[in-house]
């Protein structure tokens, strides 16, 4: 699992700047799909030697000082406890406020490394305000600019004698690893066990190798899986539950190493922002997803309620027409069995080959049909199509001109290959590669 950084501090002290700033030029494959919430407050950032987490513990309004100070102390609190490592960080221009001395206080006791960084420090002039700050004690302090870049570097560079390298994919072919995500209280705990303790699921409780988390291998139809969970999600304390937008982090360990993430939706409650959010990282990380709508059993019903409930979770989650919909209630048993049944089908698309041949006999037949649009006066051309990797199926093609491909005729090729290689139910990422000279 990749380690997290956490960004804390009080309002309008630039944790966003930063947060981007170290981002920087971070295109995520979402992008372009409709749909997908970009209001996230964390991300996989991949572009230093050892990747992480980042997360920015920003977005409260204090009602007051002691308002400000009990929140303050609460997301840091959480900091410590969901953070490998923590970026304080203060405004020069403020100057040190009671609010910074009493998280700094608290930031000392704390066994985790601390990265106490002054923000807004412009130039010459800024940087003499710094000193006020060693007041806290602190032996050093990291002067930036996160808007400007200013600072940045020397930061980074600290920062990654601290990381670890990233983890070694090594996977096992034979298993399936799965994690179940969603926001606290929708029954993650209670449908994890209903599903080990399923008939014909035999498990066998392991420690796993890797920190706060328990891996537990089943075998069901005589195939492996493992299910990821992490120690957190069943460990937390009255902080994290009543900040529950901050409880994607959890979710985001468990998906490092998972294939199929089980996305659990409350019935009661209905799709939440935070769902879209934890969902997309998914996404974006290329897992399978399948979603579960948990507590079925729980609203009041009639013969249209389900139909109501599929179109406003397909309406939600536009970027996901792919993922498989379950209705299940995790207290009662309700179709849970069906869970497992549409992970094995999920699985087997995920880890699906296509031959060359046929994938090229399908891309002229695609191409035939519909060709693509002129491009600068010339007509793009599809030389051939191979299959790069599976966890996604991911397919790259060679072509005249790949930074010509629209989008549109993108989401159409993907379409094309869902329907003709029965790949209707995983993420398909798509790549445009040059052939030799004609690549531009």
């Amino acid at each position: 699992m990749l380690p997290v950084v956490a960004i804390v501090g009080r309002p309008n002290v630039g944790k966003s700047t930063l947060f981007n700033r170290i981002l920087r030029q971070r295109k995520a494959i979402v992008e372009d799909f409709p749909g997908v919430t970009r209001d996230r407050n964390y991300a996989e950032v991949t572009r230093f030697s050892h990747p992480f987490i980042l997360v920015d513990t920003g977005g409260f309004e204090p009602a007051s000082v002691d308002r400000l100070l009990m929140q303050m102390r609460e997301q840091s609190q959480l900091a410590v406890e969901e953070a490998d490592i923590i970026f304080f960080l203060m405004d020069v221009k403020e100057g040190l406020t009671p609010a910074d001395i009493e998280v700094a206080k608290m930031l000392r006791r704390i066994e985790k490394p601390v990265f106490y960084l002054i923000n807004k420090v412009d130039g010459d002039k800024q940087e003499e305000a710094t000193y006020d700050f060693y007041s806290l004690g602190i032996e050093k302090f990291y002067s930036l600019s996160a808007e400007h870049g200013r600072g940045i570097n020397d930061l980074m560079t600290d920062l990654e004698e601290l990381l670890p390298p990233g983890p070694e994919q090594k996977e096992r072919e034979d298993e399936v690893r799965m994690a179940v995500i969603g926001r606290p209280n929708v029954g993650k705990s209670s449908l994890v066990n209903r599903l080990l303790g399923y008939e014909r699921v035999v498990a066998n409780p392991t420690a796993g190798t890797t920190r706060d988390s328990v891996d537990t291998p089943f075998i069901y139809n005589k195939k492996r899986y493992v299910l990821i969970d992490t120690a957190g999600i069943r460990r937390k304390g009255k902080i994290s539950q009543t900040l529950e937008k901050y409880s994607a982090v959890n979710a985001l360990k468990a998906m490092d190493r998972a294939h199929v993430a089980l996305m659990v939706i409350d019935a009661e409650e209905g799709v939440t922002d935070q769902d879209l959010s934890v969902a997309g990282y998914a996404y974006e990380k290329g897992r399978a997803l399948v979603l579960v709508v948990n507590k079925w059993d729980l609203p009041e019903k009639d013969e249209t309620s389900m139909g109501t409930f599929v179109e406003e979770v397909r309406r939600r989650f536009k970027y996901l027409p792919f993922a498989p919909l379950v209705f299940v209630s995790a207290l009662t048993g309700q179709r849970v069995a069906k869970i497992m049944a549409t992970v094995e089908e999920v699985a087997q698309e995920f880890n699906k080959r296509i031959s060359t041949g046929q994938l090229n006999k399908g891309l002229e037949e695609f191409t035939q049909r519909n060709p693509p649009s002129m491009a600068r006066g010339r007509r793009i051309k599809f030389y051939y199509a191979a299959q790069a990797a599976v966890r996604p199926p991911t397919f790259v093609l060679f072509t005249n001109s790949p930074e010509d491909i629209h989008f549109s005729y993108q989401r159409y090729l993907i379409n094309c290959f869902r329907e003709k290689f029965a790949l209707d139910r995983v993420p398909i990422r798509m790549q445009f590669k040059g052939r030799g000279k004609q690549q531009k």
